[in-house]
């Protein structure tokens, strides 16, 4: 058990670092070398969880969609608001999905690592939600949930990258809030809108919602 939890942990922060690192450098110039130094691992550690750079830089890629659980919300177009603020609020301070982000976006992976998977995963999860949405009566008749989805998802892709590039993604809470202002009003029943939340401190208040509710 000890030596399992061990693992579990060296396993984490290799993860950790090699988020760190993906992110500064880019999936081409990292090498496995940044990652030990960061980690402050053995290389045979690192082997023995990653047998290569490839299977690195998947394993962080893979990591990506739990970073945008949040509690359940009787409302499902709330919901996936939230998740989308989130993701956002996370991104500011957390590494791992900060490199999981990069290489989504980076064309220098190799054919071995699949980046194109964080944006088929978001897309289902949010389509099933979108269509649940649509089934309780939130939606506009006109509403297609998977065009709206893989918009929402390639804007979101979009305004992150740009708002790293400006502001060090400082302003990301409100890029996003600015986004669901244009998009909710095509997709919300006209009765919603006054109730959906989409301020722009709207990740920091619902990631301190919940740590109390330990969810």
């Amino acid at each position: 058990m000890v030596r399992q939890e061990r693992a579990i942990r060296t396993r984490k922060a290799i993860l950790e670092a090699a988020g760190a690192v993906f992110d500064e450098h880019g999936y081409a110039s990292t090498t496995i070398a940044m990652v030990l130094e960061r980690a402050e691992v053995t290389k045979g550690a690192l082997y023995f969880h990653f047998p290569s750079k490839e299977s690195l830089a998947q394993a962080v890629l893979d990591e990506q969609l739990p970073f945008g659980a949040v509690p359940p919300h009787p409302c499902r177009l709330q919901e996936i608001i939230d998740i989308t603020f989130v993701f956002g609020r996370r991104l500011l301070d957390n590494s791992l999905l900060q490199g999981s982000v990069r290489l989504t976006v980076d064309q220098c992976a190799p054919p071995g690592v699949d980046h194109t998977g964080p944006y088929r995963q978001w897309a289902d999860l949010l389509v099933e939600m979108m269509e649940q949405a649509r089934e309780q009566g939130e939606l506009l008749p006109t509403v297609e949930p998977r065009d709206t989805v893989e918009l929402l998802v390639g804007a979101f892709a979009g305004i992150q990258q740009m708002s790293r590039a400006l502001t060090g993604r400082d302003d990301l809470g409100h890029r996003i809030s600015v986004l669901w202002s244009h998009v909710l009003p095509s997709i919300a029943v006209p009765g919603l809108l006054l109730g959906l939340d989409s301020k722009p401190d709207r990740g920091s208040r619902v990631l301190a919602a919940v740590e109390l509710s330990g969810y």
